[in-house]
């Protein structure tokens, strides 16, 4: 798009420009409902009161929040005012967030009710963190804060326009190492991928998008630039619970949202899709992990809309692929190849090249697994303060994915398992992904995690843990065994942990099994083959 890639802002400047008066933002938290020419006014008086403090354009500026409609206005101010935004994990311990701060060098931090305590320590902590802003609602904030109504009532003054190359934002991921690395994306970066979502998904104006997700993870922010971009209009729900979001999908009339598949099955097993009206719902993206075949098969007739997945990375801001509703519906009707394309992660989107690599850079074999390489102006800048990572992760102008797949005839992706999370047995390569695919399909299963232990003779061995649902009994027996039906010897567990309904599996923000903290008390004082 050269010289003509948009900026963040031009987002806005559409929406308020057609939109005006039309709704922008609903804030289930606090009941505010805004227009989209009030939240261009307010974001506008927000930029302008970062924009005339002591920074340098490109310093830091941190949110700390759960979901909310002011949170989202940050995702507009912060770059307009020539700043970089860095959303934080409000899962992350103390500690990680300090690193991600420190390592950022933040040095201003917004900060809601629910996470004040903790924006205090950080201030302490952090040599660069001086000012904190309360998102609460008035202009009489907590002793040592900045009243954020303040901000947005400042009056808005003409600023220097960012350029499609600036970095906009810096999302931190885990890394290597094990200490998060922070992905820096440009304006052109987000623009790109909201273009991504708004033909993929098309959206329009008549779209109403719930936030159920959380804000700071790239994923639900794929859509926070592609509603506003055609007029929708966006709803915030603080943090998810399956009760709570099934009423809000229900009552504000909810077009479209988007969840990880571990939200949807807590959805569908609660039982509170029952008795829901559902009927404005069109569309349900969901993504951040694979969605085993069981688990759509009951989902899709449960919220009785279309089901898309997106697949991607933050590295791409995030959309590399999309599987798409015609995929779905055919494929759950046992329609070939759709039948068993529903394994798949879909076709790339749009503008984005994405091709399956040997070790040694060349293109694999359909059916043959590799590395994804990607490439389309979605892909990051690099990473913050990386320069080793970044040049092995951007070759030639391609992204090196650390995803293990195959694409079959048609160009589809088959995402078989993370470099780091392949298992190899006896010098056998298992991919997680068919062991756990293959326990889903247990009628009593509700989660399940494959991950590699250490084996005196094979090097590695497969060992699951597996979730339960809720009543449910079975033995670590039975689930070896229901897999012999299913994949080759030695793809079958070694070993089975059963856990109730009650004792769910570690997960990430973005609701990501964390297959690091079940594989390291394992591993302790012994080094891994892989990853």
């Amino acid at each position: 798009m050269g010289d003509a890639d948009p900026r963040v802002g031009w987002v806005l400047d559409r929406a308020a420009r057609e939109r005006a008066e039309e709704p922008g933002t609903i804030d289930l938290g606090t009941g505010e409902r805004r227009t989209w020419s009030e939240v261009k006014r307010r974001v506008d008086g927000v930029a302008t009161a970062l924009a005339s403090r002591d920074f340098e354009r490109g310093d830091r500026v941190a949110i700390l929040s759960l979901n909310s409609a002011r949170h989202f206005e940050l995702w507009y101010a912060i770059p307009a005012s020539g700043l970089v935004m860095n959303d934080l994990n409000f899962r992350l311990a103390q500690e990680e967030l300090r690193f991600i701060c420190d390592d950022s060098k933040v040095k201003l931090l917004f900060v809601d009710e629910n996470f004040l305590e903790a924006g205090l320590e950080l201030r302490t902590a952090c040599d660069a963190l001086e000012t904190l802003v309360w998102l609460g609602i008035g202009d009489d904030p907590p002793e040592g804060t900045i009243a954020y109504d303040a901000l947005a009532a400042t009056e808005p003054a003409d600023l220097p326009e960012p350029e499609s190359e600036d970095v906009a934002a810096i999302f931190y991921t885990g890394g290597t190492t094990g200490l998060p690395k922070g992905v820096m994306l440009t304006h052109r970066n987000l623009t790109a991928n909201a273009h991504h979502m708004i033909g993929g998904c098309r959206l329009t104006w008549r779209d109403r998008y719930l936030h159920a997700a959380p804000q700071f993870h790239i994923a639900d922010g794929a859509l926070a630039y592609s509603i506003t971009w055609v007029g929708g209009t966006h709803v915030f729900f603080p943090a998810f619970d399956p009760r709570g979001v099934v009423e809000a999908l229900e009552s504000e009339a909810i077009t479209v949202t988007l969840l990880v598949p571990t939200m949807i099955t807590m959805c569908v097993a609660s039982g509170v899709l029952a008795d829901a009206n559902l009927s404005a719902m069109r569309l349900m993206i969901y993504g951040a992990s694979p969605m085993p075949a069981e688990v759509q098969r009951t989902a899709v007739p449960a919220f009785a809309c279309d089901f898309m997945q997106a697949y991607g990375m933050t590295e791409a801001a995030p959309i590399v692929s999309f599987l798409d509703e015609a995929a779905h519906t055919k494929g759950l009707a046992g329609e070939e190849p759709w039948a068993s394309r529903l394994r798949s992660a879909g076709s790339p989107v749009h503008g984005v090249r994405v091709e399956v690599r040997r070790s040694d850079g060349s293109i694999a074999d359909p059916g043959e697994p590799g590395e994804i390489w990607i490439q389309g102006p979605n892909i990051m800048k690099g990473y913050w303060n990386r320069p080793e990572e970044t040049e092995h992760a951007l070759v030639d102008g391609w992204y090196r994915s650390g995803d293990l797949a195959f694409a079959d005839e048609g160009g589809f992706i088959y995402i078989v398992d993370r470099a780091k999370d392949m298992i190899i047995s006896g010098g056998e390569n298992v991919y997680t992904t068919e062991v756990e695919n293959a326990i889903y399909s247990h009628a009593s299963v509700l989660e399940v995690a494959a991950f590699a232990v250490p084996h005196e003779e094979w090097g590695e061995a497969v060992h699951v843990e597996v979730v339960l649902k809720q009543d449910e009994s079975v033995e670590p027996d039975e689930i070896i065994e229901h897999c012999r039906a299913s994949i080759a010897g030695y793809k079958v567990p070694r070993s089975v942990n059963i856990r109730t309904a009650d004792e769910p599996l570690p997960k990430s923000g973005a609701g990501k099994i964390l297959k690091r903290d079940l594989r390291k008390p394992f591993w302790a004082g012994r080094e891994r083959q892989v990853g």
